[in-house]
């Protein structure tokens, strides 16, 4: 491609509403234009990216056995109201109607619609095992997009969905889909992570995340640097704390905190270790009728230490918290009689659920609020001072230096941008839309199902962010608009210059290199900056005063100066540092 045949638009400066690297970047860079919020053109040097991203996905993916379709945008609400996830998925599903006011929906998944070409078309296991694949507009309707393609509400996604027969060859198909997105993620030549994930909204009980590693990732990865643990935050424990509960050796003492409501302001008030403070947090769960009205409703509290932090997700699969929200002000008072800041366990008006980290149903002589406002009281023992807890689980966020619950080391946190997901979902979307074949027995059976996901138009940013210096972007050689630019300087002024660049333009196009000549007659300052700041890897400068000695210049990007190449040479330099 000749930079004169192409469109190039770059800018010196960043939007002043791009908040994060890959955003200002691409902006700058003239890779992507913005419609309206969280919605994007890809202009054509941004394209060019994404359709690199979709031919090491679909190739990857053909060669794991994966057959590739295209479901439609808009889909038949009906579909999604037979599982549920009309109403479950809340605001971000963006639903319409049609001229006949019937439902549909813009897909930000197709979990139901691929269910349903399956319970159309597999009849038999002889048919089994499938896995359809799509590369396909999404649709999300974020609350509130930020970030660029990072987090916007239309973008590409790959997502793949495999159909077993039985539990055990569903794993199977995990583990196929496991190892190509480990080959596709290494072939775009980017530092990642897959962690131990927790399915969310999708369903299903096995999980992993594909993180690619950055500081200013969005999502906080954990992992053991002694053993192969990983796991995102949602996901991650510490080793359970083992052994049994010391005896007391403090009696219950109400003690004055004026003005300390928070753990930490009243262990130091105190001169007492933070960590023998609990901190109390209040939940409430609703029981609803038919048509959803709230006809009875439960209220929690939850006990952490008082330098830990709550883990939702966690707490959202304790049984009877799957939907739990933050309880009311006038249901705490109903409980506690307390405003927060002070609440705790001894002396509730109401009797409710109390569910302890499993940290501190082994602790001893702690401090707790009493529920009145300026007090706290210390030595509480459980059994003693208060009944022991309903429960006792993992809700807490792990923190760095906690043992790995393999027990191989201490846990370590860096930051991640997810850009991959898999899951097996089981028999979730089958059973819930009857999508079932005839097993060898001759009984019908629910099938296995599992579901794959890419960003394709988010990886290029992760890519970014992490690839990245103070010039501009800096693209693996898989990943870059061009793999190569040729940078001819006053080719108008030196007919040698344009003739030299226009052999080896000839030359790496015939070699199959994705190459750039840029013959704009730009001043080379301008110029380099330009092909700098979209990231091309590979630049090679050619000059009057080098080819009058034989040589050009040739400069990596992540190089800070160039170096002098004889002209007979580089064909073969550039070919063996593409290889490489």
């Amino acid at each position: 491609m000749k930079a004169s045949q192409f469109f190039i638009s770059t800018l010196k400066e960043a939007p002043t509403d791009a908040e994060v690297v890959s955003h200002q970047l691409m902006m700058r860079a003239g890779m992507i234009k913005k419609l309206s919020a969280g919605i994007y053109t890809y202009m054509p040097m941004g394209l060019r990216v994404i359709r690199k991203v979709e031919a090491i996905v679909r190739e990857e993916m053909n060669r794991a056995g994966a057959v590739e379709l295209s479901m439609p945008v808009v889909q038949p609400a009906e579909l999604w109201q037979e599982t549920g996830r009309f109403e479950k998925m809340g605001p971000e599903l963006l639903r319409i109607k049609d001229r006949h006011a019937r439902d549909y929906v813009v897909q930000p998944t197709s979990e139901e619609v691929v269910t349903d070409i399956a319970r159309q078309e597999i009849k038999s296991y002889k048919q089994l095992p499938k896995n359809f694949y799509q590369i396909q507009t999404k649709f999300r309707d974020e609350r509130r997009p930020r970030f660029g393609l990072m987090r916007g509400r239309e973008f590409t996604m790959k997502d793949a969905y495999s159909f077993d027969r039985d539990a055990e060859s569903a794993k199977v198909s995990y583990q196929v889909m496991a190892k190509a997105y480990r080959r596709i993620f290494d072939r775009f030549g980017l530092t990642y992570r897959a962690v131990a994930a927790d399915s969310g909204a999708i369903g299903g009980d096995l999980s992993e995340e594909f993180q690619v590693i950055a500081a200013t990732g969005e999502d906080a990865i954990v992992y053991c640097p002694q053993s192969d643990y990983a796991a995102n935050m949602e996901k991650a424990q510490a080793l359970a704390p083992t052994g049994v509960r010391e005896s007391p050796t403090r009696t219950m003492t109400k003690v004055a905190t004026p003005g300390k409501s928070t753990c930490a302001d009243v262990a130091e008030f105190l001169g007492l270790p933070l960590e023998s403070s609990l901190k109390s947090l209040v939940l409430a769960t609703d029981e609803r009728n038919a048509e959803g009205e709230v006809i009875k409703s439960q209220v929690w509290l939850l006990l952490l230490r008082g330098d830990r932090s709550m883990n939702e997700v966690k707490v959202g699969k304790i049984p009877g918290l799957a939907d739990f929200r933050f309880a009311t002000l006038a249901e705490i008072d109903a409980h506690f009689g307390c405003e927060p800041g002070y609440l705790g366990p001894v002396g509730l008006k109401k009797p409710l659920r109390v569910v302890a980290d499993r940290e501190v149903a082994l602790m001893r002589d702690w401090i707790c609020g009493a529920n009145e406002v300026d007090f706290h009281i210390t030595g509480v023992n459980w059994g003693r001072d208060v009944p022991e807890p309903d429960v006792v689980a993992d809700i807490r966020n792990v923190v760095e230096g906690d043992m790995s619950p393999d027990g191989k080391g201490v846990l370590a946190i860096e930051r991640g941008i997810e850009i991959g997901h898999i899951f097996y979902l089981g028999t979730k979307y089958s059973k819930a839309m009857n999508a079932t074949f005839l097993d060898v027995n001759g009984k019908p059976q629910a099938m296995e199902m599992g579901c794959y996901g890419i960003g394709i138009t988010r990886l290029p940013a992760a890519a970014i962010e992490q690839n990245h210096d103070a010039r501009g972007i800096i693209w693996p050689d898989a990943l870059a608009p061009f793999t190569v630019v040729l940078c001819p300087i006053s080719p108008d002024r030196f007919p040698e210059v344009k003739a030299a660049s226009d052999k080896l333009y000839a030359d790496l196009l015939e070699a199959g290199v994705d190459v750039m000549l840029d013959d704009r007659n730009e001043r080379p300052g301008a110029m380099f900056a330009d092909w700098e700041l979209i990231g091309v890897p590979h630049r090679v400068n050619i000059g009057d005063r080098g080819l009058k000695e034989g040589k050009v210049e040739y400069q990596h990007r992540r190089e800070a100066t160039a170096i002098s190449v004889p002209v007979t040479e580089i064909l073969a330099l550039l070919t063996s540092r593409l290889k490489a």
